[in-house]
Parts: C-alpha cells; sequence; structure tokens
C-alpha cells in the first residue's frame, strides 16, 4: 500500500471550483440538519434556461 499513500493525502482535495454553479447563489438550505442548499431564484431559472436552449 505505499504506491497509494499520494492518493490518499489528496483525496481531500475538491476536484474542480463550483463558483459559479448554479448553487453559488445559495438562499436558504433546506434543513440543518442535511445542509441541502437552495439557490436563489435567478438561479434556477437561468439554469432551466441553459438545460432547455442545450437540448437537442
Amino acid at each position: 500500500m505505499s504506491e497509494n499513500k499520494r492518493k490518499e493525502k489528496q483525496m481531500g482535495l475538491p476536484i474542480e471550483e463550483q463558483n459559479t454553479a448554479a448553487w453559488a447563489n445559495i438562499d436558504r438550505f433546506q434543513s440543518p440538519e442535511s445542509r441541502v442548499p437552495i439557490p436563489n431564484y435567478e438561479q434556477v431559472k437561468n439554469a432551466k434556461e441553459w438545460v432547455d436552449s442545450n437540448q437537442k
């Protein structure tokens, strides 16, 4: 298992930045226990428009 030490150290690092994702502008959380982010209305509308415009 000595060859996996580097992988184990980097497992906690995020792979991608999600600052521009729909949930970046969090309006509220669903509940304090689950901490599921609920985006604001504008971000939901933008995400729907993007999906609708990119469908085949």
